[in-house]
């Protein structure tokens, strides 16, 4: 569990890219080394055959003047190809041979008859094999450059890759402050003028507006809080100089709700602010715990397990801020649950279960809003409690889980620290 919530295994974006960037390299340098050789090896034949064309010309025209053989031409040679042996016309023509005998390798050969039908066959040989084999040293040289290209180019692009990735995690972590609850966080200035440095400055932005949205909100809230407050408490006295009655009661109940949903407002204001401290002390949590439960007047169960006998264990706590927590997680059972409820305290941890419809899934999956039950059969209400309750186990550094019992009903579990 990260400081800003569950971190998520990620394939780190520079190794994603020093892969994308070694892989192009590799195709490239192949896509070159083929082209290289098929280049080369064409123009190594081509040159071949224009050497044995221009050979043939030579050779005939000797051949023609003097009746002998000069520059290595042949009459009708054994090995000539087939092709070339009775070739249809006078004209001169080439042919490749692949065959490997020994040291010899592919030759060219190019031949033309001597005379008319039924004359002999002039042919010259032009053997290729030594540029074969310098088309294959050509290969491995153009292979282990391209090693050497791909050895460099490697480490070069995963440090490219890790600058973009940190500065892309920068941004991230920003964001996940500002999603903790931290609105002062800013990314600030990022260099390179591209498009993270537009990210960041849109997240920077955005934590500006939100900023001064919520603090707005939350200025209002107070302001009608304490605006409330004295009107609400003249309503308090007024309902005192009321006769005895129905109409008494329940003008007084309704104030005091009302009473009740200023002072919520004024905790939860104090809370967004970040002004509440904890006073800690060495308390008894299962005393403590009984305490605010016994404050409520509802009907709860109370069962005290682990050290410490029927007091529980001693913990380092606000003992003020736990009793809000617990008195607000049963108030709210008795009203949104079904009976029994119950609350059990064992070690630093305490749970509150209810045996109604559970927790709504948007309120498991989005946590408490504020003015919203979350669900008509959870019952009716303001919907601060679990909201107060969340914000002051934060102000103590304790957990609350808020979570659905496979048999029904619904578990608040309080984990205070060690």
């Amino acid at each position: 569990m990260g400081a800003y919530g569950p971190r998520r295994r990620r394939a780190s974006l520079r190794w994603k890219i020093a892969a994308l960037a070694t892989a192009t390299a590799c195709l490239v340098a192949a896509a070159v080394g083929v082209l290289v050789h098929l280049w080369t090896a064409q123009d190594i034949r081509e040159r071949a055959e224009r050497e044995a064309f221009n050979g043939v010309y030579s050779a005939m025209d000797v051949y023609r003047r003097t009746g002998t053989l000069s520059g290595g031409a042949e009459l009708d040679p054994d090995d000539l190809p087939a092709a070339l042996r009775r070739p249809a016309d006078a004209e001169r023509h080439t042919a490749v041979d692949e065959t490997v005998d020994g040291n010899s390798g592919p030759t060219v050969w190019a031949a033309q008859r001597t005379g008319g039908p039924g004359s002999p066959v002039l042919a010259v040989q032009v053997n290729i094999n030594p540029e074969l084999h310098n088309l294959r040293r050509l290969d491995l040289t153009v292979a282990v450059a391209s090693l050497v290209a791909l050895a460099a180019a490697v480490p070069l692009s995963a440090y490219g890759a890790g600058l973009l990735a940190r500065r892309l995690r920068a941004v991230s972590e920003t964001a996940g402050r500002i999603s903790a609850g931290d609105l002062d966080a800013r990314t600030g200035p990022v260099k390179g003028g591209d498009e993270v440095a537009e990210i960041a400055a849109t997240v920077d932005l955005m934590a500006d507006s939100l900023s001064r949205r919520l603090r707005t909100e939350r200025r209002f809230t107070a302001d009608v809080a304490h605006e409330l407050r004295t009107p609400v408490g003249g309503l308090l006295a007024a309902a005192d100089l009321l006769p005895p009655g129905e109409t008494e009661d329940l003008l007084r109940a309704r104030v005091r709700d009302l009473r009740g949903l200023v002072e919520d407002l004024l905790e939860i204001s104090r809370l967004d602010a970040g002004a509440e401290r904890p006073v800690r002390a060495r308390v008894p949590l299962g005393a403590v715990v009984a305490e605010a439960v016994a404050r409520t007047g509802l009907p709860t169960e109370v069962t005290v397990t682990g050290p410490g006998g029927v007091d529980g264990e001693i913990v380092e706590t606000d003992p003020r801020r736990l009793e809000r927590i617990v008195g607000n997680l049963v108030v709210n059972a008795h009203r949104h649950g079904g009976t029994p409820v119950r609350v059990t305290v064992g070690g630093r941890t305490v749970v509150v279960r209810d045996h109604g419809p559970g927790y709504p899934e948007q309120l498991l999956r989005d946590g408490p809003r504020r003015f919203h039950t979350g669900a008509e059969e959870r019952g009716t209400g303001h919907g601060l409690g679990l909201t107060i309750a969340l914000g002051q186990a934060a102000v103590l550094g304790a957990e609350l889980r808020l979570e659905n019992a496979g048999d029904g009903g619904a578990v608040a579990t309080l984990t205070l620290p060690a």
